[in-house]
């Protein structure tokens, strides 16, 4: 009874948290960013756009979730606009994470990575591919899969919870994994992860941080969204039985004691849908900039005062968490929901990409003083 009631949910979320593709367009202006700072679009026209590699020659490859294509974005004229969009796959699986190792391209679909091999050779459309690891689970709800390699040259690969609130007996769920680029000891890296569609490694210690969504139905206001630190393999961050800074489920939080769960580094807004999320390891923005991190906001679907929609900065001292500030605002204003971000990327010159799954596009943050 509980799994079919959580199935319920699963479809009501589909139905309220995925507007239709290419909601009506606003101007980038509309965007509020720091004094400085200045947006573009980077590409437009590019359906579910989602997770973001920045591949050889500056080749942007660009995941989805619900259109099943890998796109890979050119920039031929090196004016910092997409003039040339190639379809590499579709018919694929929900191939939201994309990745770069050794010239091949990673790609995650629900139950499988796939890799496509020397991508900057073989660049065309509906390329072949081959099957690195099939071994993952088969749910779709939260299915979809954010992928990168460590600085350990293994990918990482979460594999969400697939409910609201549940305890699995497969410990492969609400986890964190990683394994070898050829797919081999895949292993639990981390535990009591709801679902993270975003992680990056601290530039000086190497150490992974990550984004987690909280559960839903337990108020507007509770529980947060968090962002995440692991300096080592083998920690359990809570869930199902504890959420935000080690508050109980009221179903499941009398079954573990509560020491054994790692708090989060900052608790985030409540439902915002914290998605994709990048240290700034560029010299063009400023130096209060550099070495923080950056988040995506994919906004809320279920809470009854929209929150999210934006993208936040989250500063460090060491590895401690000091401040939780928006940085980018403007893809929700009264005329309703105009785009939802759910990845960062950097490009070389240290300008930042955006993806907006909902608009359809790929935008493009400066700063000039």
């Amino acid at each position: 009874m509980v799994r079919m009631i959580t199935v319920l949910f699963a479809l009501l979320q589909i139905g309220m948290a995925w507007p239709a593709w290419g909601a009506a367009p606003f101007s980038a202006q509309d965007i509020s960013l720091p004094e400085g700072f200045a947006i573009s679009i980077f590409a437009d026209n590019i359906p579910d756009a989602r997770s973001l590699a920045l591949g050889p020659k500056g080749t942007l490859f660009v995941g989805t979730r619900r259109a099943g294509r890998v796109y890979a974005l050119l920039d031929e004229d090196q004016d910092y606009r997409a003039d040339r969009t190639i379809v590499i796959a579709e018919g694929l699986r929900m191939p939201n994470g994309v990745a770069l190792k050794g010239g091949d391209l990673y790609v995650a679909e629900v139950n499988r990575i796939i890799r496509f091999d020397d991508i900057a050779g073989n660049l065309k459309a509906d390329m072949p591919f081959k099957v690195v690891n099939d071994t993952f689970p088969d749910d779709t709800r939260h299915g979809w899969k954010f992928i990168r390699f460590g600085p350990d040259g293994k990918l990482y690969v979460p594999v969400g919870a697939p409910c609201n609130v549940c305890r699995e007996t497969d410990r492969r769920f609400a986890t964190i994994m990683r394994m070898n680029a050829d797919g081999t000891d895949l292993a639990v890296f981390a535990e009591g992860v709801r679902n993270s569609v975003g992680f990056d490694w601290h530039p000086q210690t190497r150490e992974l941080w990550f984004t987690d969504n909280g559960r839903d139905w337990l108020g507007d206001d509770f529980p947060p969204d968090e962002l995440n630190y692991a300096p080592t393999d083998g920690l359990h961050f809570g869930f199902p039985f504890f959420h935000g800074r080690n508050v109980p489920d009221p179903v499941f939080g009398e079954i573990v004691p509560q020491r054994k769960f790692r708090e989060p580094a900052q608790v985030l807004g409540p439902h915002v849908a914290a998605l994709g999320m990048r240290f700034y390891t560029a010299d063009l923005f400023p130096e209060r900039y550099r070495g923080q991190i950056f988040i995506a906001e994919h906004g809320s679907w279920n809470r009854s005062q929209p929150i999210g929609y934006r993208i936040t900065l989250v500063r460090l001292d060491g590895d401690r968490a000091i401040s939780y500030d928006v940085f980018a605002s403007g893809w929700l204003s009264d005329d309703g929901v105009m785009g939802r971000p759910v990845d960062l990327a950097i490009l070389p010159d240290g300008s930042m990409l955006v993806s907006d799954d909902d608009a359809g596009r790929i935008y493009r943050i400066t700063y000039s003083p």
